[in-house]
């Protein structure tokens, strides 16, 4: 009789944080690592190669074909519609966890959060189901709570938010341009869009924005 099995695609771009995933998921037997990628190019790979249920990715992971991020996910949720996906991310910015939730990813989980989450979210993705873990599961409650003020909070596009990640993250409009597939007037119309809805004029206040509402740190784009 054919052993119940989950078998997986683990991707990150920093070799540690990959051992310590796989590590994390010794005690699930029934979870089956397929393959490790580096960027959105080795999933492509990796997805051709093996009959997969389950992506378990990174969300910022540059240099790949595909991009990262919410462009990423778009295309492989194209490619793969079956594909289950648990995204992991330093990210916790309500803007970011917006938009995945608008992409359909229902199992996230915050690096800041034990890998103890991932499991279950694994499972929770292959049969459709949702897991949040703690940091994410507390920035989404704020974003639901009844007493916030929504009419202060400017509402970006997905687009506009993934312009302005890749942007403050240190890339040109030019660059972002390439990997997004767009043409640089798409990207600089969307760029001065964001900051129109954020009453910023200058880069400066753009990337001062972003930190507060933890699109990047002070040290650079979060993993």
């Amino acid at each position: 009789m054919a052993t119940f099995g989950i078998d997986i695609i683990i991707a990150d771009d920093h070799p540690a944080i990959l051992m310590g995933v796989i590590a994390s998921l010794g005690d699930a037997p029934s979870i089956r690592v397929q393959g490790c990628a580096s960027n959105s190019t080795q999933i492509a790979q990796l997805l051709e190669l093996h009959d997969c249920s389950v992506l378990v990715s990174d969300y910022s992971m540059p240099g790949g074909a595909y991009g990262d991020g919410s462009s990423m996910l778009s295309t492989l949720k194209r490619r793969y519609p079956k594909l289950g996906i648990v995204v992991m991310t330093s990210v916790n910015s309500s803007l970011v966890l917006r938009s995945l939730l608008s992409q359909g990813v229902r199992c996230i989980v915050s690096k800041s959060d034990d890998l103890s989450h991932l499991a279950p979210a694994i499972y929770a993705a292959y049969s459709g189901g949702s897991h949040f873990s703690t940091t994410v599961a507390r920035v989404l409650n704020e974003i639901n709570d009844e007493t916030a003020s929504f009419d202060r909070v400017p509402v970006l596009t997905d687009r506009e938010v993934e312009v302005v990640r890749l942007f403050v993250g240190g890339m040109s409009v030019n660059e972002i341009a390439a990997q997004l597939h767009r043409s640089k007037q798409t990207i600089s119309s969307q760029k001065n869009s964001a900051m129109r809805k954020l009453n910023t004029e200058r880069d400066g206040d753009l990337y001062k924005y972003a930190v507060e509402v933890g699109l990047v740190t002070t040290g650079g784009l979060d993993k």
